[in-house]
């Protein structure tokens, strides 16, 4: 993790090295062991470093090469190193005085802009090439490097690692993006590149960016392929091809400087993580430091007995974290220092006590298992899949299996599952596939066709007059019961929410008929690269370059690939990582059925830890919002929500939108927008 910057003035104004100064000083958490600054007439790069590799600390950047033809600033960390070193000519020097950015600015003398397409690793770079008059930039692959921009056409680009930095120069206005606010409140984070401020975007994950005096332009040069399929003999030959590239995904992430930390949670990902680290570790006589959070005042949320199991194996230096001493709306101010925009992610509290005790630990690099369950993927496409071909009395099996691991009935998982699939049919008057799958179902599952006619035939069927007047029914007596009922109908309005709603049901009813479709769309979602860029931020507010070996493309490309059965079978989920971690992690880990649900927590904290700013919120500054929320029902399904007995779902549900609500509250009122 360090810091990038840069200003290109498109109408031939000179950069002012202050400004790249008040840059730098903005993002000096990212980058504390040094900074630098280059300017040439209209361009001008800055650079905050933070040491985290052997390599980095011979690291200089900016960097200039071919007596300044051509001159990058970086935050990179490149892995395929070995594979680079004979591709570009270095073979004659030795590795370990080969930085990162040598490598980028090599592979693009070679290969120009196609360059990102032969690096593997975490990267944010920009290259001014002095000959072309061009600035190239680039973000890999899944966005763990973020890159925000500001483009006026004719006049400026500026870049940064934080909006923050942008927000340091007059060219760069502060204004409310309305747009994402409607988008916040309803959690759509499919958008890869807007942010809450309108113009300031992101460059997408696996894309690059060409900017001249023509214009910009931007490319994306990778993507999964959703069609590769890996045929392999056995399931032994599928876990340990899977053995083999999660063990380099993780490897190539211990290249350090410093002692090296991991998140270890008791669950399947963090502990595979966790547990190959420390065995390539101990083969170095190193130790793996590890940061768990515990919980006394919320038990159930408590995972001990499975961390302990892991810890139990040696080599390892644990630290734990009293995670019921913080909550959703603990320490915004600090918080929202460093994630500058009002952010989705209720559980976000529970990154930030570990990270802190990482940092008092003298820690920079923390390895996590964030979104293993999207790379290996829990099957839920398969079932969806065995519906679609027929595939009932299989599909049956595995639900009945599935409700024996899991808090389910078969028949919720059918619900879930299988008959949006009939309901589907219905809608398109496919009388005979519809009739020939009630049977089966009734069949497998014991229920009646008159039953599943009624309930998945006819309803779908009801005129679409007839299902809003429902809805509206159901508004008024329960607004919450909709996911955008928080917006308010003048605000939707104005910002086309109903035109937005209903593109997106469009686009629903085309659902994947493939585990591998399935998976793919989970895994190039914009809200995996949003979840990345909110850990990224919990990180650097500590200094610390966090590492997600789950989102290596090697093993992403080779996930992806797995026939559905290696992902679900007989009721396991992501049944072939438990193969390839036999030997390695414990076997009450690796069995396990589930792990625990963190929403206890989430609730302990708002509606115990955090009362009085929610009362005080709910009370007293709901004017920030009153344009955007129906504060009247948020009052009132607040009231709702501090009188229930005993929180179920929907009171769960409710205690989101709550918390939502005063996140966005807090946030306006402490970010001033010009109007």
């Amino acid at each position: 993790m360090s810091a990038i910057m840069g200003i290109y003035y498109l109408d031939d104004c000179s950069v002012d090295r202050e400004d790249l100064g008040l840059m730098l000083e903005v993002l000096a958490h990212r980058g504390p062991d040094g900074a630098d600054i280059w300017v040439d007439k209209s361009i001008g790069f800055g650079h905050r470093m933070l040491w985290t590799t052997p390599e980095s600390l011979l690291e200089n950047l900016p960097l200039r090469y071919q007596a300044g033809n051509l001159v990058m600033t970086s935050d990179a960390r490149i892995d395929n190193r070995d594979e680079l070193i004979s591709d570009l000519d270095f073979d004659n020097c030795p590795p370990e005085k080969i930085t990162d950015s040598q490598f980028i600015l090599a592979a693009y003398e070679k290969w120009g802009e196609e360059c990102p397409e032969h690096l593997i690793g975490d990267f944010a770079f920009a290259i001014w090439d002095k000959r072309k008059q061009s600035l190239f930039c680039a973000r890999d692959h899944m966005g763990i490097k973020p890159f925000y921009y500001y483009h006026q056409p004719g006049e400026i680009f500026t870049f940064s690692s934080e909006i923050k930095a942008l927000l340091c120069l007059k060219e760069v206005p502060r204004t409310l993006n309305e747009v994402k606010i409607g988008e916040y409140l309803a959690v759509m984070l499919e958008d890869k590149s807007s942010t809450f401020y309108q113009r300031i975007l992101r460059l997408p994950a696996a894309c690059s960016l060409t900017v001249n005096l023509q214009g910009i332009q931007i490319k994306s040069y990778w993507t999964l392929d959703p069609d590769r399929e890996l045929r392999l003999n056995s399931d032994e030959e599928y876990a340990e091809a899977l053995r083999e590239i999660f063990t380099e995904a993780v490897q190539c992430r211990l290249r350090s400087a410093f002692p090296i930390g991991s998140h270890l949670s008791g669950g399947l990902d963090s502990s595979s993580v966790t547990c190959m680290a420390r065995k390539l570790l101990q083969e170095e006589n190193r130790h793996l430091h590890t940061f768990s959070n515990i919980f006394d005042s919320v038990s159930q949320c408590d995972e001990r007995s499975f961390i302990n199991t892991v810890l139990a194996q040696g080599g390892m230096i644990p630290h734990y974290v009293y995670a019921d001493q913080m909550g959703p709306l603990s320490e915004l101010d600090q918080i929202f220092s460093y994630h500058e925009e009002v952010f989705f992610g209720p559980t976000h509290f529970l990154v930030w006590g570990p990270n802190r005790a990482a940092q008092n630990e003298g820690i920079r690099i923390v390895l996590t298992g964030f979104d293993g369950d999207s790379t290996l993927s829990h099957g839920e496409g398969y079932l969806m899949q065995l519906a679609r071909i027929g595939e009932w009395r299989t599909f049956a099996k595995e639900a009945d299996e599935i409700s024996k691991l899991i808090s389910s009935s078969s028949l919720d998982i059918l619900q879930q599952y299988g008959l949006t699939y009939l309901q589907e049919l219905a809608r398109k008057s496919n009388w005979l596939a519809f009739t020939k799958a009630a049977k089966e179902v009734a069949e497998h599952f014991e229920i009646s066709q008159r039953q599943i006619f009624l309930h998945h035939g006819l309803k779908p069927l009801l005129p679409k007059l007839l299902r809003q007047a429902w809805q509206r029914i159901r508004r008024r007596s329960e607004p919450w019961s909709n996911s955008d009922w928080l917006l308010k109908p003048s605000f939707a309005k104005k910002i086309g929410w109903k035109k937005r709603i209903q593109e997106l049901n469009e686009s629903s009813e085309n659902l994947p008929v493939t585990e591998k479709k399935h998976h793919w769309g989970v895994i190039t979602s914009g809200s995996v690269t949003y979840a990345m860029e909110m850990l990224e931020k919990s990180s650097t507010a500590f200094s610390i370059e966090a590492r997600h070996p789950f989102m290596d493309k090697r093993l992403l490309e080779f996930c992806l690939s797995l026939p559905p059965e290696q992902k679900l079978n007989q009721g396991w989920s992501r049944l072939v990582m438990r193969r390839a971690m036999n030997n390695i992690i414990p076997e009450q880990v690796q069995w396990r059925r589930g792990k625990a649900n963190m929403s206890p927590s989430f609730l302990y904290g708002l509606l115990t830890l955090n009362r009085d700013l929610v009362d005080d919120v709910m009370q007293n500054h709901l004017d920030s919002i009153t344009a955007y929320v129906d504060t009247k029902g948020l009052r009132k399904a607040y009231k709702q929500l501090i009188s229930a007995h005993d929180l179920k779902s929907a009171e769960r549900s409710i205690a989101l939108d709550i918390w939502k609500a005063v996140m966005l509250t807090v946030w306006l009122n402490r970010v001033q927008f010009k109007q």
